[in-house]
């Protein structure tokens, strides 16, 4: 349901308390009292059969006897009446409700299942159960039974704990941080973390979002809305349980190193959320966001009166990976005349423990104009020279002062140690983040930066990939498929070779002996060349094969081949006689001595499907630790910060005579197993450990792949939290004058293709389309048309099939509802007349109907008279825009068109 019917969960109209009594404690009468105190404008409705009025209101037995339909009703009664007031809610056409009640139960058949089912069939939203309730402080609404009420501003906070929720309150009390909406989500029955993503994304009276997880449930529905959500306005996470020991059972080394808050780590970096840790960074992000807009840049000038807090506040800055503001020497010479000649002379910008606001508001003065900076946080250590309020009052004036000239607005944080009721007011009254330590201001500060960092990353153009990179995807179904049709888990070596190469993985090669003659036959040639082998142990049973002794290493003689895997065939039946031994595998000793030894692969997370993994790799890979995630699908850009993410990046840089290992070849590596999860999702787990890599590219010594069957439900990928590239979507079409098009979902890497095909579109062809001029085809302008959440728009692009030339694109955007989509279509000005336009918007609307949508939307100059009989030729309603006559409103049910199948055809 998504954004349904939440607007007026925010701003109600009237609101019926079911529970309300006077009994002293109760949630009724709390809930009832708060939206009293709160000053709410409309109706309010008290129920409760046993009384005939509450707090002076009349009291009604039932939501039946109520003189309207209530917008919204709060819940406070037993768990097992819930239901039955769901019911009545729902049959009186109610839009939504809060329950607080706690105690329904989790899973199918529950008292909980039972509502959700309930509220869905009369279009009921709810928010809970087991929750505080919901704050829209801008309509005046307290429905909850938090002990203060929320000042107005632009933050949402979306809480999973209604005792955080009201931590926020009450610390947002104290430090006049106002809020759009608090919403507590319980159990999330219903409403959840994406719909409130999709409804405060949108919402203008909201600046930023704050986010409190314990569990995500449809990890897909998250994405997509965070993703979203992310690309608007900062969103700041803070998730519980990072030290889940679910990871513990993992069977392979990828497995056990994803772990839960790994998965949800990489989740929140993919999306560009900004997380924190705890409470304390969380009240640090809304102080922060409360009262400073992102900015551009990362150089922090600090300017303070003591120089012990100067010297902590650089420290941490360097430990949290900021970057210290150089000073500019026309900066430096105005310091010099206005500061005594014992300051620091350099950045921090230490202006001794006597100085006075004066001296406090001549240095910030030159700061704010010094071009090598590009933020200031000033400190004050409270002296008895000079009161911290007046320092504070002195530099809020210069902010304003900066303001009101139009001045570029450099972002300013305070830390006054010790936190004077006093200044905390002038630096409240100016909105300047202000901050107990150096320490919360310097994160404070970091925090806008990695979420600008985080939105550059976003709208960063990937990495063409090699062209010689082809897949074979058929190749490794059919040895999945096999594995699976013995009813068996893991590969066996022979398979995974097999598996690799068909997705161009280099590996060591390898061969089966079922007995030590054999091994001695297969590396009888290796030796011959001067050459040593590796005999390891064989077995679907023993996934470790050291924990029994099943590898021996440099055998460079037949005899001590023979031996070697006369050993493991001993060992094996010794240590482990429940297992079946397949034989032992042959491989020649890959020497490759300055090469690092790394780890790759996938794990599956239960909640968000596949991941990659990367890292040092090794026998002690647990141990060390040293790993990064990543949701596929991937790019070579992902995939090279995926890397970066680790410790072991650095020893893939060149150092004494070790020369650089092929970083380009690691993150294709990373690449094509991201492909390969989107290929064959029966492979649940895969492990390269080691993959060696140095100048010379990268090789895989050992793997271990375990599958599962798999059911395919809903479009796109089964299990993919991030919906991968549509390639069934490509196809080669005919046009008119015997020319053909290639046809296929828009890619991010098409940046350079739009920006050429832009060129040969004419202004007025681009006045049409955009309904103004369009000059600027800037880097942002461009991303936001190639780079798209497949799980909520689509772009169709055209290729000449002869030229390789971009000819046109048509373009369709969801709603949050998923119900509706917008469309848009472009063709280059001197290909018209082709019947590509007809191409692409049937192509569109194919898209729809298999998606589900409802009806495709569009506006439409009144002028654009060829894009109008296009329309109504496909079957839209066309309309006057009844607040513009200059547009027409298109719409076309999707309900009323053919199959999709039979779209193809008439294409």
């Amino acid at each position: 349901m998504s954004t349904y019917r939440l607007d007026t969960l925010l701003s109600p109209r009237s609101i019926a308390v079911v529970g309300a009594s006077p009994r002293p404690g109760s949630l009724g009468l709390t809930f009832l009292r708060n939206l009293i105190q709160g000053g709410f404008p409309g109706a309010l409705y008290p129920v409760n059969p046993h009384h005939e009025e509450i707090e002076g209101r009349p009291c009604f037995a039932s939501i039946a006897r109520l003189p309207e339909t209530p917008d919204l009703v709060v819940i406070a009664v037993p768990p097992p009446n819930v239901l039955d007031v769901v019911e009545d809610a729902g049959r009186r056409s109610v839009a939504a409700a809060i329950i607080a009640t706690a105690g329904l139960g989790h899973g199918s058949d529950s008292l909980s299942d039972q509502v959700r089912l309930a509220a869905r069939r009369h279009g009921l939203r709810i928010v809970g159960p087991n929750c505080i309730g919901v704050l829209s402080p801008r309509a005046r609404m307290n429905a909850s039974f938090a002990a203060h009420d929320a000042k107005p501003g632009d933050l949402a906070l979306i809480s999973q704990s209604g005792a955080v929720a009201v931590g926020l309150v009450e610390w947002a009390a104290q430090r006049q941080v106002g809020f759009s909406a608090i919403v507590s989500l319980g159990d999330k029955v219903d409403v959840d973390f994406s719909d409130c993503l999709d409804f405060f994304s949108a919402d203008a009276g909201t600046r930023a979002i704050l986010l409190y997880i314990e569990s995500i449930g449809n990890a897909k529905k998250f994405m997509s809305a965070a993703r979203a959500a992310a690309r608007i306005k900062p969103v700041v996470v803070i998730k519980a349980g990072r030290h889940a020991q679910g990871a513990k059972a993992a069977a392979t080394h990828t497995g056990a190193l994803a772990g839960s808050d790994a998965v949800y780590d990489a989740a929140f970096r993919r999306a560009g959320l900004l997380r924190v840790l705890d409470l304390d960074q969380l009240f640090a992000a809304a102080e922060t966001l409360g009262r400073q807009k992102p900015f551009p840049g990362n150089r922090l000038a600090l300017l303070t009166n003591g120089g012990g807090v100067g010297v902590l506040a650089t420290d941490r800055l360097v430990d949290m990976g900021g970057t210290l503001a150089g000073v500019s020497p026309a900066t430096f010479d105005k310091l010099n005349a206005i500061l005594p000649p014992t300051w620091s002379k350099a950045n921090p910008v230490d202006i001794i423990g006597d100085a006075d606001p004066a001296r406090y508001a001549g240095a910030l003065e030159a700061l704010l104009d010094d071009p090598e900076n590009d933020a200031i946080l000033i400190l004050n250590v409270p002296t008895a020279v000079a009161g911290a309020a007046d320092v504070a009052r002195a530099v809020t004036d210069v902010i304003k002062r900066h303001r009101a000239k139009g001045y570029r607005q450099k972002p300013v944080f305070a830390a006054w140690i010790g936190e004077d009721p006093d200044s905390a007011r002038a630096f409240e009254a100016a909105r300047v983040p202000h901050y107990a330590t150096e320490a919360d201001a310097v994160r404070g500060f970091l925090q806008l930066v990695r979420y600008r960092e985080a939105q550059t990353e976003l709208m960063e153009t990937p990495d063409n990939l090699p062209h010689d990179f082809s897949p074979d995807p058929e190749a490794a179904r059919v040895i999945v498929a096999e594995v699976l049709r013995q009813d068996r888990r893991w590969l066996n070596p022979l398979e995974v070779d097999a598996l690799l190469r068909a997705y161009d993985i280099p590996t060591a090669p390898v061969s089966l002996a079922k007995t030590p003659d054999e091994a001695v036959d297969a590396a009888r040639p290796i030796i011959a060349q001067g050459g040593r082998v590796a005999v390891k142990v064989l077995s679907p049973d023993i996934v470790h094969k050291s924990d029994i002794g099943g590898v021996q290493l440099d055998l460079s003689t037949e005899e001590s081949v023979r031996k070697a895997a006369a050993d493991i065939f001993e060992r094996a039946a010794r240590l482990r006689p429940d297992a079946s031994i397949t034989g032992v595998m042959v491989q020649p000793m890959v020497r490759r001595a300055k090469a690092r030894e790394l780890i790759a692969g996938l794990a599956d997370d239960p909640s968000f499907g596949p991941v990659v993994l990367f890292g040092r790799g090794g026998t002690a890979v647990e141990v060390i630790n040293d790993r990064a995630l990543a949701l596929p699908p991937l790019d070579l850009k992902l995939a090279d910060d995926l890397i970066a993410r680790t410790r072991v990046s650095r020893r893939l840089k060149a150092y004494r005579d070790v020369p650089a290992a092929d970083e380009r070849a690691i993150a294709l590596t990373l690449v094509k197993l991201a492909q390969l999860a989107a290929d064959v999702p029966e492979v649940r787990e895969l492990d390269i450990n080691p993959l060696l890599a140095d100048h010379d590219g990268v090789i895989a010594v050992d793997a271990r792949v375990l599958v599962a069957p798999e059911v395919k439900k809903g479009s796109g990928h089964p299990r993919f939290a991030v919906r991968p590239y549509p390639a069934e979507w490509e196809r080669s079409v005919a046009l008119r004058n015997g020319r053909r098009a290639f046809v296929r979902p828009v890619r991010p890497e098409d940046e350079e293709e739009f920006r050429r095909f832009f060129e040969k579109i004419t202004p007025e062809d681009l006045r049409l389309r955009f309904f103004a001029p369009v000059r600027d085809f800037s880097h942002t302008f461009l991303a936001r048309l190639t780079q798209l959440d497949y799980a909520r728009a689509i772009a169709f692009v055209a290729f000449d099939e002869q030229t390789g030339e971009m000819m046109g694109a048509v373009r369709l955007h969801a709603d949050a509802n998923h119900e509706t989509g917008e469309y848009g279509i472009l063709l280059r000005s001197d290909l018209k007349g082709l019947g590509l336009g007809w191409i692409l918007m049937r192509l569109m609307i194919e898209w729809a109907k298999v998606e589900g949508l409802h009806e495709i939307d569009g506006q439409v100059l009144r002028e654009n008279t060829t894009m109008l009989d296009m329309c109504r030729s496909l079957g839209f309603s066309v309309r006057i825009d009844p607040d513009d006559p200059e547009l027409r409103l298109v719409t076309l049910p999707i309900a009323s068109i053919e199959e999709p199948g039979k779209l193809a055809d008439a294409v």
